[in-house]
């Protein structure tokens, strides 16, 4: 970091302690706006990073920036968003601590983009095996799930995140990132169902719509037209430029691919359903009763949703009252029944999100953590918030700024105070503002704004939103932080609306409007409406409204309670980590590049408290670094200590700084430190240092033995390398030549050439040679040798063939050849086929050992095909078909006429026999267990191995007295043999083999 301190009028100070003007802002900005012009987005203070959207992409992410700032002290390198990740990264390895980076700032300022950042250096430096790389791919693969369903366009950004979010990285003893887990807070489900004008809706609506496939619209009911859908036509800005939402839709399908959904159906029934909620329209009777008018959408939610379309119908237009333990059904009014359905919509999503998360982390959990795992957790969270119009989302995420600000100052001061105490060095009590005060306001139990609110929710009688505010003017108007319209002096009244209060934050004043705070800290679902998404079908809405919510007849808590005790568990959790802060900031409003509004950026610095953290980290001592890296950089600038200190490196420092003439209120020495006050003495030193670069001349002329000995050895180890690099660029160049006259007749440009590849080749195939005679790999020659192989090919095969017919015995050869009829006959024809080829064929499957081959066979009667058992047997000029050995008919092999079988997986088979022959009574139907092997040893005892028909369907065969029969083949799951009715006899098989 030292190293740029020369060229500080040009790109300003990396880090602002360094500023000598610390309490001036202008300063402050200034030394941003220099930094800004040069491209260098990142500077410090002290240990907080601060960071500015350059709108442009800038060469600074490579693997090779990654690799520059991994494992390296903090101070050591420029600054970085790498140096933070990878400082964090060393402490939780070395102190065995948890740690935590805190991200903040306001829309479009870079916090989602800088925690990518960090996932991405974690998952290219960190350890890696077969399960890491999974647990990587799941933690960056859930960025673009969360931002669909969570991320949405507003004025400010195109891509903001509309929730806050807490991610833990786990990771193993090895410094593997094995698991992780997400917690998130205060989704924007107003957004669900309005949006300012020039906003958008979540992502995932229109990216369903823009790439969603025919098909799947179709099922879904939509169609590819945001302007069809009344909660995406409010903000007037259905595409945007700078957003692909068809590409996107791919990624976000192929994200949740790799998480591991397999719910993506009902998923996208519930994202749809929403759609469908926004366009149910309602009519009014003449009672002032709401009717809904589009049964079509109701179609639509009760087959998407799992529900029955009428009791969802009667539940948008009336509301469930329990009074003395009686249910009361009352109908609403055009204004009530509008209300319901987006609440309905709101909470729908809401739920749905959480459970998205939810199931993220279950993809994510490390399976075999036993309590060990170390954590670095990430917080990506909205910034202090100020508009033209404030109100209850800006009035929870301000609160929430508050508390991280409290958090932000607390630490900071713990830590300078921690490292004095460790230095041996008196800590100075440090004076800045406590914003406990606040807080408190926000947050005291009964008569904090929060207590207020909930107060107004929940109180019998005509609550409303004005009631809250004249109940805030009289519990806590008298607060120095705290005024309204009727409170404050002429002059703010004129800024002021009479529906507004105002609260002075740490980052200054913000008037919010109290209109609508009632109904968003409320929850205004139904209870019928709870109960029909409690009877839904639909899997993930059976997990988001849980049965038991119905019996609990207390109030549920208030959206504002909720996130008061969400926010306490966040503040406990970053209290328990070692935090690092990273602040990030928006050039301008347009999202240009290179344009730096001075108006904006004030501010956002002002918001952001870093003029405050500043002062705090500058109260005692600017610049400290160990005592090593200061003497290893300054220790020229002292006669003393160059070219090298032997003994303490205190002493040594000491020493130097004597010499430089330091006084004694510009520095302390610590244990292991320097400490530095005034940055007015670092930039002396430095310039100093650069100075001296300069003087020192040549080294004395007078060199010693042992270096001229030394340079004789390196030249001689050189004239090694140099002749070792002549030959490998001869043999490079005459294969590069070699390789350009390949195709010509053999010559001196290409004999090296030729020669080896015909040595690479017989040394590959030498390697390669197949082991057994069905291997019919071979390498593939060059093209000189293409002939030669293919003899070599041949003769080394016929080899293989002479020596395997060798070792065959008889037997062995008898098995053969019939396996070799059977592949003839069956081979890509009988789906049974590929069974029967490992199983050896037997010489007979019944003890006669007369016959050539007997198996037990089923016949089926021509009249009804009621199935009897027989035995076949083969005898040199027969088949004969007994029954417990009584003969029942015998077919000469001569008067066979053929065999018909089919192509399925079934034992079919028919005996075709002439019409003609009085002994035979008709065609004769077989079934075998055993049927390649029978049918087989038939073809070779008849010697009809051309007269067996593989049919595909059916088989006709002659039942006598003229008759015919039919069989109907057919695929089913498993085989069954019966009788149709149409009087065919109906074989169904299952198939085991795929064509």
């Amino acid at each position: 970091m030292e190293s740029a301190l020369t060229a500080r009028d040009r790109v300003g100070v990396q880090d602002f302690v360094l500023l000598e003007n610390h309490t001036s802002e202008a300063a402050f900005i200034e030394n941003l706006r220099k930094r800004f012009k040069e491209n260098l987005i990142y500077t410090y203070i002290g240990s907080v990073l601060v960071s500015v959207n350059p709108y442009k992409d800038l060469e600074i992410y490579t693997k090779n920036h990654m690799e520059r700032y991994r494992g390296i002290n903090f101070y050591e390198v420029s600054p970085h968003i790498y140096a933070v990740s990878d400082n964090s990264y060393r402490s939780m390895r070395t102190e065995r601590k948890d740690q935590c980076i805190l991200i903040s700032g306001e829309s479009g300022a870079g916090k989602t983009e800088a925690s990518k950042k960090i996932l991405q250096y974690y998952a290219v430096t960190c350890p890696a095996s077969d399960q890491v790389e999974t647990v990587k791919d799941r933690l960056l693969q859930s960025n673009p799930v969360l931002e669909a369903f969570g991320n949405a366009k507003t004025l400010r950004n195109d891509n903001s995140s509309r929730f806050g979010k807490y991610m833990d990285i786990q990771f193993d003893f090895k410094g593997a990132p094995v698991g992780g887990h997400i917690l998130n807070y205060l989704l924007e489900k107003s957004r669900v169902v309005h949006q300012n004008h020039g906003e958008r809706n979540f992502h995932i609506f229109y990216q369903l719509i823009e790439g969603g496939e025919e098909d799947l619209l179709r099922r879904l009911g939509l169609e590819r037209n945001p302007q069809q859908y009344q909660y995406l036509v409010k903000g007037n800005c259905p595409k945007v430029s700078s957003i692909n939402d068809r590409s996107d839709w791919k990624v976000v399908r192929k994200a949740l691919s790799v998480i591991g959904f397999s719910e993506d159906e009902e998923l996208l029934n519930i994202i749809a359903s929403v759609l469908h909620l926004g366009n149910i329209q309602y009519g009014g009777e003449d009672s002032g009763n709401a009717y809904i008018t589009t049964d079509t959408q109701i179609k639509y939610l009760a087959r998407l949703l799992g529900v029955d379309g009428l009791v969802l119908k009667e539940a948008l237009t009336h509301k469930k009252i329990i009074a003395k333990g009686e249910e009361l059904k009352s109908p609403l009014n055009l204004e009530q029944a509008s209300s319901a359905r987006d609440a309905l919509s709101k909470a729908v999503y809401g739920r749905t999100f959480t459970w998205l998360v939810n199931k993220i982390n279950v993809s994510l959990a490390y399976k075999l953590s036993d309590g060990n795992a170390s954590v670095i957790g990430l917080l990506d969270i909205y910034g202090f918030e100020v508009f033209q119009h404030n109100s209850f989302e800006q009035f929870c995420i301000n609160y929430c700024n508050e508390k991280l600000q409290q958090l932000f100052i607390e630490l900071t001061l713990k830590s300078e105070q921690d490292e004095y105490e460790a230095e041996g060095i008196t800590w100075e009590p440090v004076q800045y503002f406590n914003n406990k005060i606040i807080c408190d306001l926000v947050e005291e139990k009964f008569k904090g704004i929060i207590s207020i609110l909930d107060e107004e929710c929940l109180r019998p009688g005509d609550a409303s939103d004005i009631t809250f505010l004249e109940k805030l003017e009289n519990t806590v108007g008298g607060h120095a932080h705290l005024t309204t319209h009727k409170l404050t002096d002429g002059k703010t009244r004129k800024v002021m609306g009479r529906e507004e209060f105002r609260l002075l934050h740490y980052a200054g004043e913000v008037n919010y409007n109290v209109n609508g705070f009632l109904d968003k800290n409320n929850d205004l679902l139904f209870r019928n409406l709870k109960e029909v998404m409690c009877m839904s079908d639909n899997k993930i809405l059976t997990q988001c409204f849980d049965r038991a919510e119905l019996k609990d007849s207390r109030r549920p808590e208030t959206a504002a309670t909720q996130f008061k005790t969400s926010l306490a568990k966040l503040m406990e959790i970053l209290m328990s980590k070692e935090p690092s802060y990273v602040r990030c900031i928006k050039p301008n409003d347009a999202k240009q590049a290179g344009r730096f509004d001075e108006v904006l950026i004030r501010h956002q610095v002002k918001y952001l408290g870093l003029m405050e953290n500043l002062r705090v980290r500058r109260a005692g001592f600017a610049y400290r670094r160990h005592y090593e890296t200061f003497l290893q950089r300054y220790k020229s600038l002292c006669p003393e200590t160059w070219p090298s200190w032997q003994g303490k490196l205190a002493d040594g420092v000491s020493t130097l700084v004597k010499h430089l003439g330091y006084k004694p209120e510009e520095y302390k020495l610590g244990r292991s430190k320097i400490f530095i006050r005034f940055p007015k003495t670092l930039f002396a030193t430095e310039d100093a240092l650069e100075t001296r670069k300069h003087s020192l001349g040549e080294r004395e002329s007078h060199v010693s033995h042992a270096v001229v000995v030394q340079a004789w050895w390196k030249g001689i180890l050189a004239c090694r390398r140099a002749r070792r690099r002549r030959e490998a660029a001869n043999t490079i160049r005459r294969f590069i030549k070699g390789f350009i006259y390949r195709h010509n007749e053999r010559c001196p440009e290409n004999e090296y050439f030729l020669d080896y590849v015909r040595y690479s080749f017989l040394m590959k195939l030498r390697r390669n040679l197949p082991k057994t005679v069905l291997d019919k790999s071979w390498p593939t020659p060059p093209t000189a040798l293409i002939e030669a192989s293919e003899r070599l090919r041949k003769l080394y095969m016929q080899n293989m063939v002479w020596g395997y017919c060798k070792k065959i015995n008889p037997e062995w050869k008898h098995q053969l050849e019939q396996k070799m009829v059977a592949s003839e006959i069956f081979k890509n024809k009988k789906d049974n086929y590929p069974q029967s080829v490992p199983k050896l064929f037997v010489g007979t499957r019944l003890s006669n050992e007369k016959m050539k081959y007997a198996v037990p066979v089923t016949k089926y009667d021509r009249k009804g095909y009621k199935a009897r058992p027989r035995q076949l047997l083969l005898t040199s000029n027969s088949a004969v078909i007994v029954e417990e050995a009584k003969l029942k008919q015998r077919i000469d092999y001569a008067a066979l006429k053929g065999i018909s079988v089919s192509s399925l997986s079934d034992g079919v088979f028919v005996l075709h026999v002439p019409t003609e022959d009085k002994k035979q009574k008709g065609d004769v139907v077989l079934q075998s267990d055993h049927i390649i092997e029978t049918l087989t040893k038939v073809a070779i005892c008849a010697d009809k191995v051309n007269s067996i028909n593989i049919n595909q369907g059916s088989i006709t065969f002659t039942m006598g007295q003229g008759r015919e029969g039919i069989i109907d083949f057919t695929s089913g799951s498993e085989l069954l043999v019966a009788k149709a009715k149409n009087g065919h006899l109906s074989v169904t098989a299952p198939r085991l083999n795929s064509r």
